[in-house]
């Protein structure tokens, strides 16, 4: 496996040792790699003859310092699970090196998909994401980029990105990988006691009741029980519940039978920030 620090000297490797027919697949990460990113990677090799992970926690996406200064950093351990794994290529880049001294977002429209959800309670995250990105398409120029499906507003955001910017990269959205208990996978799961670990369970099993109380009930109706069903949990407090549809990620008043939905949720244990989200089609 081959580690490279700088943009220069990665894109010298792959002008002079990939043969230019090569399909390069790219998983893009901010390190304290767990088995979900370990499946991106995975779903790659399978895909393209040389995969490439990137690992960079990227300060233009955090809107509170404190969640940047917490997130976990790992990076030997990191990369000694990409290498068992059979990466082949990590992109290791300081911030210096992606931004020069400029750290600041670029601004981007994406159609409104940005102002949902998330983009009420997170002021200029997705600039940070599309920013950081793009510059890591630009740099690595992949065929194909995989991301979990966890961050499914962030999916949609970066396929709307690649469309709106012309960059010939297929953005490929991968299943959650979820605990045994249910609980989404994240970097953040750490920072969880072993019993809000446990507990935690309650954001997916409350999704899976969604999606059989949606068959019967209004969204309205719905949504008044997520909300009374947190109320009753002392260890979880709900920021957001919204069902919506998948493709303009605006939340709905009512179910069309010819439309695709899903349940997006987030939840804090104390001040550790827990996203999920769930199809309501199938």
């Amino acid at each position: 496996m081959k580690v490279f620090k700088t943009k220069k000297d990665l894109k010298t490797y792959f002008s002079n040792l990939i043969p230019k027919k090569s399909k390069i697949g790219f998983v893009p990460t901010m390190g304290a790699l767990h088995k979900g990113h370990l499946s991106l990677i995975r779903t790659s090799l399978k895909e393209n003859s040389v995969t490439v992970a990137s690992i960079f926690v990227n300060p233009t996406q955090f809107d509170k310092k404190e969640d940047l200064e917490k997130y976990p950093r790992t990076t030997e351990r990191d990369l000694q699970l990409l290498k068992d794994v059979g990466c082949h290529v990590v992109f290791l880049p300081s911030v210096e090196e992606i931004y020069n001294q400029n750290v600041s977002s670029e601004r981007f429209d994406f159609d409104g998909l940005e102002n949902e959800m998330e983009g009420k309670f997170r002021g200029g995250h997705f600039d940070g994401v599309g920013t950081i990105v793009k510059t890591l398409f630009e740099i690595v120029s992949p065929n194909n980029a995989y991301f979990g499906e966890k961050d499914f507003q962030q999916l949609q955001i970066i396929k709307k990105m690649v469309v709106k910017n012309h960059m010939n990269v297929h953005v490929i959205g991968c299943p959650i990988y979820r605990e045994t208990n249910g609980l989404a996978m994240s970097s953040r799961n750490e920072r969880l006691s072993i019993e809000q670990r446990k507990e935690a369970s309650i954001i997916y099993s409350t999704l899976l009741e969604v999606k059989e109380k949606i068959k019967v009930f209004s969204v309205k109706e719905v949504n008044n029980w997520v909300i009374s069903h947190f109320k009753k949990h002392p260890l979880f407090e709900l920021e957001y519940f919204t069902i919506a549809d998948e493709e303009t990620l605006k939340n709905v008043s009512e179910i069309s039978p010819d439309k695709k939905y899903r349940a997006f949720i987030a939840v804090y244990a104390d001040s550790i920030r827990l996203i999920d989200n769930l199809s309501l089609n199938n």
